[in-house]
C-alpha cells in the first residue's frame, strides 16, 4: 500500500442558498481507489507503512506550491484561502502520524495571525498601515527566486548524471621492424672496406705509469736521510718526463709542509739544496 500526495484543492466558492461541505480527504489510493478509511478488521503494524508525500523544502515551498496550483496572484494572496490549504496539510500530516517540522506550526501560526489582522476593521485614521501580508509576500518572492535559480543550476549538465567520461585504451600492439632499405651486400662491401683501412694504420697501445704521491715522499726522505745536503735538481729523474717532475715538485712541497725536510740557500742564485729537518749544517 502507497500514499500519494491527496489533491489538496480549496473549497469553490458556494452558491447562494447553498452551504459548502468539506470534502474528505482520502487515507491512500488502493490500487487508483481512494480509501477514504482504513478496514475495521485490518491490522497495521506500527511504522510498517511508508507514506509518501509530496516533498517540500519547508513552510514557504508549500505555500508556494499552493498558490501555483491554483494559479493565484502571489501580491494579492487570499490568506482565507491559502491558510485553509495549509492547514489540511498539516493536519493530514498529524493523521498520518508524521513527524513535522517546528518551521511548519510556526508558519501556520504567522498565518492565522495575518488571518486575525485582516478581520479586524481597520481605524479611520490608520489608512496608510502596512498590508500585513507584506512581509510573507516578500519572503515568498524571495523564496521563488532562490528557488528558480536552483532550478537553473540544476538544468545545467552535470558530470556523471548527464554526461559521462569516455576512457579508451589502446590495445596492446607487437612492433614490427622493418628489414633495412640497403642491401646485404652492400654492407658486406662496406665493412670489407673498412677492415682494409685498418690494416693500413699502426696501433699503439701507450699505458699510463702510475705515479703515486705517497711513494715518492717515501723516496725522497730515504735519498735526503744520512746524505746531509742534496742537490735540489739531483732529486728528480728526468726519465719520468714531465708527470715524474710534477709529482716529485708535489712530494717535496708535502714534506716541507709536514716539517719532516727543508731547502736552504746559502746566497740568492746558489744553488738549492734539500736536507732532512734536525740535521745539523
Amino acid at each position: 500500500m502507497t500514499g500519494e500526495t491527496p489533491d489538496i484543492r480549496g473549497d469553490e466558492p458556494p452558491a447562494e442558498g447553498h452551504h459548502p461541505q468539506r470534502r474528505e480527504t482520502p487515507r491512500a489510493l488502493v490500487q487508483g481507489v481512494p480509501l477514504l478509511a482504513f478496514p475495521q478488521d485490518l491490522y497495521i503494524p506500527p511504522d510498517a507503512l511508508e507514506v509518501i508525500l509530496e516533498t517540500f523544502e519547508g513552510p514557504l515551498d508549500l505555500l508556494l506550491y499552493l498558490i501555483k496550483r491554483r494559479n493565484l496572484d502571489i501580491l494579492d494572496i487570499p490568506i482565507a484561502e491559502i491558510t485553509a490549504q495549509y492547514m489540511e496539510y498539516v493536519e493530514l500530516m498529524k493523521d498520518l502520524r508524521l513527524e513535522l517540522a517546528a518551521e511548519y506550526l510556526v508558519m501556520a501560526a504567522i498565518l492565522a495571525e495575518i488571518k486575525s489582522r485582516m478581520l479586524l476593521p481597520r481605524p479611520t485614521h490608520q489608512e496608510d498601515e502596512e498590508d500585513p501580508r507584506a512581509e510573507l509576500i516578500r519572503r515568498l518572492q524571495e523564496y521563488e527566486r532562490f528557488k528558480q535559480a536552483a532550478l537553473d543550476l540544476d538544468a545545467l549538465p552535470r558530470l556523471e548524471r548527464d554526461t559521462f567520461l569516455t576512457r579508451t585504451e589502446v590495445p596492446p600492439g607487437h612492433l614490427r621492424r622493418l628489414p633495412p632499405a640497403v642491401d646485404l651486400w652492400e654492407i658486406l662491401l662496406a665493412l670489407r672496406e673498412a677492415l682494409a683501412r685498418a690494416d693500413l694504420h699502426t696501433s699503439h697501445r701507450i699505458e699510463r705509469e702510475s705515479l703515486s704521491l705517497r711513494e715518492r715522499m717515501a723516496q725522497v726522505l730515504e735519498r735526503v736521510q744520512g746524505a746531509g745536503f742534496v742537490p735540489f735538481t739531483h732529486l728528480f729523474e728526468l726519465s719520468e718526463g714531465r708527470a715524474g717532475v710534477v709529482v716529485t715538485f708535489l712530494a717535496l712541497l708535502e714534506l716541507i709542509r709536514g716539517a719532516s725536510i727543508d731547502l736552504v740557500q746559502p746566497e740568492p742564485f746558489a744553488p738549492i739544496h734539500a736536507r732532512l729537518r734536525g740535521t745539523e749544517p
